[in-house]
């Protein structure tokens, strides 16, 4: 097995820019963007409790909650009070929770995930997805790297999470395998979302914030799971498609991404903050 890497990655000089990596992934999906960004931004790439390289947790104290609390802990660390919050996926959704605590200067949710309403056939859906992944996820244990070079996996990781697997690296793919192989959170994780339901207060976000979606969201599609992002969040609120991309896009196309950030962040930053 891979040694296991640290918590968090920071590279950089600038605004203070945090990303936050999708469920059962690590910082290493975002290390493409982080390198774009680091030329003008202060970027920290964090691995979340339970994932590969994050934090241990308690299979009873996965949630949203909990998840931006390890979040937080990282944040005092590096002696950041507040930043620009990026999340994907599962990151997305924990983005929105730092956004109610304070956290954020800007928010940034690519592909959120949460946007369903509770057992619902969306939520279902979304939960059969992953349970059948489990036992391959326990075969990639057993098995260590080699696991990366199985071609069911790799079609698998490949279809769920992008849309032009050509573009996507050969050491992100194993990095990407490795990560949920070592994921020690899934199950819980995949509970987490049963037993809690989708995310709520969306209408309640003030920071300037962008919901970036993909328009070749295999695992998450535009049409069943932004709605309520789409329709909930305020006005004020940014609405943008990347074109060409899968769920996790900066796998295919970090410089979209990175661009995408870069915007938001500048135009965020220049506005000025709202009062609490």
């Amino acid at each position: 097995m891979r040694t296991s890497p640290d918590r968090y990655r920071r590279v950089g000089h600038g605004e203070p820019v945090l990303l936050i990596h999708p469920f059962a992934l690590s910082h290493h999906v975002w290390r493409r963007t982080a390198d774009l960004l680091a030329p003008d931004h202060d970027v920290l790439a964090v691995s979340l409790p339970g994932h590969w390289g994050g934090e241990r947790i308690g299979p009873f104290d996965v949630s949203i909650e909990h998840y931006a609390d390890g979040v937080e802990r990282m944040l005092d660390e590096v002696g950041w009070d507040t930043c620009h919050v990026v999340g994907n996926s599962l990151g997305g959704w924990i983005g929105f929770e730092l956004e109610r605590r304070g956290r954020a200067r800007s928010l940034t949710a690519i592909a959120p995930a949460g946007g369903w309403s509770d057992l619902s056939p969306s939520e279902l859906r979304l939960g059969t997805i992953f349970l059948s992944l489990a036992p391959l996820i326990g075969v990639g244990r057993a098995i260590g790297d080699s696991a990366a070079g199985l071609p069911l996996v790799r079609r698998l990781v490949l279809w769920l999470l992008s849309h032009d697997a050509a573009a996507v690296p050969e050491s992100d793919v194993r990095l990407v395998i490795a990560a949920a192989t070592h994921c020690r959170a899934f199950l819980p994780t995949e509970w987490m979302g049963l037993r809690d339901g989708g995310i709520r207060g969306l209408g309640r976000v003030r920071v300037s914030t962008l919901l970036v979606l993909c328009e070749h969201d295999t695992l998450l599609p535009i049409e069943t799971y932004s709605r309520r992002f789409l329709t909930e969040l305020p006005e004020s609120a940014g609405r943008v498609v990347l074109p060409g991309v899968g769920h996790v896009p900066m796998l295919e196309n970090p410089a979209l991404v990175a661009e995408t950030i870069r915007g938001h962040v500048a135009s965020a930053a220049t506005d000025r903050p709202i009062a609490r």
